[in-house]
């Protein structure tokens, strides 16, 4: 098989097959099959032809030179076809096409590519206005990479190879002032603001002497900015906040494929899930897999914690003084996070923080959001929900803190113990901590000896406090309603609405308002049609809170519980009167308390 030409018309008119190159013959039929390519397949007649290369001056027999050139060059192997009464090649392979192509990348590689490309002045030894129109329009759009190259340089603090690339395109196009622009700010951010402010008044005499113009308003700004010793023109920084991956981390494939998806299609997305179940850590880990698609930096911050996020956001991305009302901060933000490829991680985002004022400009960042519970205000946001790890790797992260030799030579076991902790990596790291600390136990005696001990132990084993700890902050988050369903419930593993409308002693309609507020907690999981379970650890944490809760429960004056066991709610009020949502629950409503 024959293969394929490449062309260039970026410098001199030139073709290859493979490594060599093909003669083409003299300058005015190169210029014919530059014409022609400059087409891409679509078809010019003779006369279109001859118009292109001589401009109105053809010579006798133009038409004639035109087929001879034509025949010439297939001789040669071009590939031009006849079409349309005229001529038309399509290229498998041309310079300016893939030039072009790179342009409409953003991505500083992508324009770096697209001027190695070039070889010189385009259509070299080619005359007249068609190819005089060809060259000012590459030219411009060459121009304009140089000017978008020196500018992602600027921003990357490559300071000197923009300056170097800006003071070549100067010296070709001394009138364009956007180099100029762009070299002010390169000189300033080197620390040489003299020299910064030298250009703009070499510049304005330049503009005056020639052309009897004052510097444009962007120039003008510019210098403005500089003399004012503006902070936006500081340089943004490149945060890496990301705390380290984890080493052990194993599983979520599923996961990290629908986010990393997701990011291509959203610039946020969510992790929910029960509390400890490992949302950071996977946000973590695949906020370090992600690193070269976010070249500009990754912030961490810890909603939790933060007194003020935008002010940490903006002082990770350089900004130290950040403005007084949040809405200027917000403002700010957005202006200085536009267009750049970075990677916003919210940890621990609860229901009453303020996303909507964290979140970056367009254009290029993206946000990537951990909460316990979905967060419905942000509506073009992509959410995953977190579970347990399957049973592989479930043994995979047992085998990671245990080592392979002791879990394979009682893989059945370890198969039976991993089976009670749901998948929840914290309950196995847990197990595998206390394993760890006792080498001589068999896992048949871990079997045994590993769990939760019965209410009113003199003991509990420091594992159970490790695992529950995280729970503790969940169950303080419920409403009493919430409370006392989640413990009394517990004494069922799997249960129907039905079942549960009977033992709340509520209408079938609010119990399941309530279970339902409780999925979205992470503290019931659906098991089908108006069914419901714990996971097993939650399930043991309720059963072990449950006497407490209800103590706490019978003492509030929200929720009393008299003596004969039966709770007093507005579906069983002696006085008759007619149940509403408005009416129920212990703060005023139903609705209020499943808020």
């Amino acid at each position: 098989m024959t293969e394929a030409m490449r062309f260039e018309v970026l410098g001199p008119v030139r073709a290859w097959r493979g490594d060599a190159e093909v003669e083409l013959g003299p300058p005015q039929q190169r210029a014919a099959l530059a014409v022609l390519l400059l087409q891409e397949g679509t078809p010019l007649s003779p006369s279109q032809l001859v118009s292109a290369l001589w401009g109105g001056a053809e010579p006798r027999a133009a038409n004639g030179k035109v087929r001879s050139y034509v025949s010439r060059l297939r001789h040669a192997g071009v590939p031009i076809e006849s079409a349309g009464g005229g001529y038309a090649i399509r290229p498998a392979a041309l310079d300016v096409t893939e030039f072009e192509r790179l342009l409409s990348s953003s991505d500083p590689e992508s324009l770096r590519a697209a001027l190695l490309l070039w070889h010189g002045t385009p259509l070299a030894g080619m005359n007249g206005d068609y190819a005089e129109a060809a060259r000012v329009r590459l030219a411009e759009l060459r121009s304009t990479a140089l000017e978008d190259l020196a500018a992602a340089d600027i921003e990357a603090g490559r300071h000197v190879e923009a300056v170097a690339v800006l003071s070549g395109l100067i010296a070709e196009q001394p009138l364009r002032e956007r180099p100029r622009e762009l070299q002010m700010l390169a000189l300033y951010r080197s620390g040489r603001q003299a020299e910064a402010l030298d250009v703009y008044a070499r510049t304005q005499r330049l503009l005056e002497s020639e052309l009897g113009l004052y510097p444009g308003p962007e120039l003008q700004e510019m210098q403005r900015r500089i003399l004012a010793a503006d902070p936006s023109l500081a340089p943004m920084s490149r945060p890496s906040q990301l705390p380290p991956d984890l080493p052990e981390f194993v599983g979520r494939v599923p996961e990290i494929a629908a986010l990393s998806e997701a990011l291509t299609r959203s610039s946020v997305v969510g992790i929910e899930g029960l509390a400890a179940i490992g949302k950071t850590t996977l946000a973590v880990h695949l906020g370090h897999a992600l690193t070269s698609s976010f070249p500009d930096g990754r912030l961490f911050l810890d909603m939790s914690t933060s007194a003020d996020p935008l002010s940490e956001l903006l002082r990770g991305i350089g900004v130290p003084d950040a403005p007084p009302s949040l809405s200027e901060r917000a403002a700010l933000w957005r202006t200085r996070t536009t267009g750049r490829r970075l990677l916003v991680i919210l940890d621990n985002a609860r229901p009453t923080d303020d996303l909507r004022s964290l979140l970056p400009g367009a254009g290029g960042p993206a946000v990537m959001i951990t909460a316990r519970r979905r967060r419905y205000d942000l509506a073009h946001a992509h959410w995953t929900k977190l579970g347990g790890l399957d049973l592989p790797d479930s043994v995979a992260l047992l085998t990671g803190l245990l080592g392979p030799e002791r879990v394979n030579r009682e893989l059945p076991e370890a198969r039976t113990l991993l089976s009670h902790t749901a998948g929840l990596p914290q309950v196995i790291q847990a197990v595998g901590a206390r394993l760890a600390a006792r080498p001589a136990w068999t896992l048949a005696e871990a079997l045994e000896r590993v769990g939760r001990p019965a209410p009113g132990a003199p003991a509990t084993p420091p594992e159970c406090q490790a695992i529950e700890k995280p729970y503790e902050s969940a169950l303080a988050e419920l409403t009493p309603w919430q409370a006392r369903a989640f413990s009394r419930l517990s004494a069922f593993p799997t249960f129907s609405a039905e079942t549960a409308s009977e033992v709340l002693e509520l209408g079938l309609a609010d119990t399941t308002t309530l279970l339902e507020s409780l999925v979205d907690a992470h503290l019931l999981d659906p098991a089908g049609p108006s069914r419901y379970s714990y996971q097993e650890p939650v399930r043991m944490f309720a059963r072990s809170r449950g006497a407490e809760s209800m103590q706490q429960i019978q003492n509030s004056p929200m929720m009393p519980e008299p003596a004969s066991g039966r709770i007093q709610t507005p579906l069983n009020d002696p006085t008759g009167r007619p149940y509403t949502l408005s009416s129920a629950g212990p703060s005023g409503g139903m609705a209020d308390a499943l808020a």
